[in-house]
């Protein structure tokens, strides 16, 4: 009887060991690329916007480079940091003046950030509870942070006019607060105009911020309290202020650096060029280069003011997160 033999399989030749392990390394190679692929358009445009500018305006800060020299920086003669001696130099003119804006800027920063961050955190506790309107006026307090900012102080700027103006109205006509109508943009009332609509702008951004932190804070750490006999008072002490500590550790630095560095509130306010009781750096910067053409110590100035925001902040950070590790 004659035997039926199956075929035998043959088994494939087996493949090199570098092949082998070429298409998992090809895999793991685009997923280590593909972050660093996803980032680089945001790399390319913060070095575009940011990174590139700033070393173009401190290269600038080292030569005299003024309306002679404007058309062709290469003829701009190279003078080191005397322009920083120059702005830095408290007895001289330009020292001097710089000085006086130094000082405005901090004043004006110390009321404006402390006036909207008060404004915004009572207005956000007072809106905590539900109660029927609550989403309108939360909606009418964000207007103002809402509006472009050149039609809000364009506005206000009409507002603040002697003669037509709303403010003087009210205050002149209806109330009778006051007997003469003030100059609002000029003289040292320019001062308080800058600071109402500095206030008016930013505090709804802190009132936002604020409601956003209260939305994380337990229930029952009140209910707990109001068990314990606390009132509203104790109750905002000793729950909502410690609660919303990380988030107003963030708001003040933010605000501190919007305020002091805001440059469109006063240049829209005033046209350009800001009486002496409200010069703040930025305007006095903006007309060191652009009006009188000495981009050079205008220069000088903006790299001195970001050195003077960054050891703020590197200070503030280094505070706070030392009072954190030590809580």
């Amino acid at each position: 009887m004659a035997t039926r033999t199956t075929p035998r399989a043959v088994a494939p030749p087996d493949r090199p060991a570098d092949a082998a392990g070429t298409a998992p390394r090809r895999r793991r190679s685009r997923r280590t690329l593909l972050p660093y692929l996803l980032l680089a358009p945001a790399v390319v445009l913060e070095l575009a916007v940011h990174v590139v500018p700033m070393a173009v305006g401190a290269w600038m800060s080292l030569l005299e480079l003024t309306q002679f020299h404007i058309r062709d920086w290469s003829t701009a003669p190279f003078v080191g940091l005397d322009n920083y001696r120059v702005v830095l130099d408290v007895d001289s003119a330009a020292g001097a003046e710089l000085l006086h804006s130094f000082w405005v800027t901090v004043v004006y920063t110390i009321i404006s950030v402390g006036l909207s961050w008060l404004l915004g955190t009572t207005a956000a506790v007072l809106l905590q509870r539900p109660f029927r309107g609550r989403g309108l006026l939360r909606a009418l307090f964000l207007t103002p942070y809402a509006l472009p900012v050149y039609t809000a102080v364009i506005t206000w700027s009409f507002l603040f006019q002697r003669d037509t103006g709303l403010v003087n109205h009210v205050l002149v006509d209806q109330l009778h607060l006051l007997g003469d109508r003030p100059f609002w943009l000029i003289g040292g009332n320019s001062f308080v105009a800058l600071l109402v609509v500095s206030i008016w702008r930013t505090w709804p951004f802190a009132f936002l911020c604020v409601m956003a932190g209260l939305q994380n804070i337990p229930a029952d750490l009140y209910e707990a309290a109001a068990v314990d006999g606390a009132g509203f008072w104790r109750r905002l002490r000793s729950v909502t202020l410690p609660m919303l500590r990380p988030v107003n550790l963030v708001l003040l630095l933010v605000l501190f650096l919007w305020t002091f560095n805001d440059f469109n509130t006063p240049y829209v306010l005033f046209g350009g060029s800001a009486p002496d009781q409200a010069d703040l750096v930025s305007i006095h910067i903006y007309r060191s280069s652009f009006k009188t053409w000495d981009f050079g110590s205008g220069s000088a100035m903006s790299v001195a003011l970001l050195l003077f925001l960054l050891a703020v902040t590197a200070g503030y950070l280094l505070i706070t997160n030392r009072r954190r590790n030590d809580a």
